[in-house]
């Protein structure tokens, strides 16, 4: 019977095959507990948009390392619609959102249907209308063509605390 396998050749190399398999998940470290958050430099998404957009476009500035920067787009066809995402240091979820769009639709839909509340914050310069949802909390500022909202997971404490921190410029 020479050149030809048998089945039982065939079970042995395969479990020749997992072994190794085996010794190589085993030896190849990998962490369970590493965090698998993306972070993401938006620096040049930043200044593109800033050369771009109809307003001035807002970024934090001198925010602790503890902030990370996750996602970010801008997209003219949109609405000149800026997002910046970052999980904030108790790993909650903040973003900075700016849009010539309606805000009657805009603000609904990117704050995950939270809705205006009677208060206000005044941060800086500037009053801010404090938005409260089941999934995201935001701070909304209706400004001359555009809206800027600070949304997300975190409370609203947290929330102005980015809204400090930003820097709107025009390009």
């Amino acid at each position: 019977m020479k050149g030809k396998q048998t089945i039982w050749d065939m079970v042995r190399s395969l479990a020749v095959i997992g072994a190794v398999v085996a010794l190589i998940y085993v030896f190849v470290p990998h962490d369970e507990d590493a965090d698998p958050t993306r972070v993401v430099d938006y620096r040049v998404e930043l200044i593109t948009a800033r050369r771009a957009a109809p307003y001035p476009v807002a970024a934090p500035q001198g925010l602790s390392a503890d902030w990370r920067a996750t996602s970010v787009t801008y997209e003219r066809r949109n609405a000149n619609s800026w997002h910046l995402g970052f999980l904030d240091p108790d790993g909650q979820y903040v973003a900075v959102e700016q849009s010539t769009e309606e805000p009657r639709k805009y603000v609904p839909r990117v704050t995950q249907r939270a809705e205006k509340t009677d208060a206000t914050r005044s941060l800086g310069n500037a009053t801010w209308q404090v938005w409260e949802g089941a999934k995201y909390n935001a701070l909304v500022r209706e400004e001359q063509g555009h809206t800027t909202v600070v949304t997300g997971t975190a409370p609203v404490d947290r929330l102005a605390a980015m809204v400090q921190a930003l820097e709107a410029k025009k390009g």
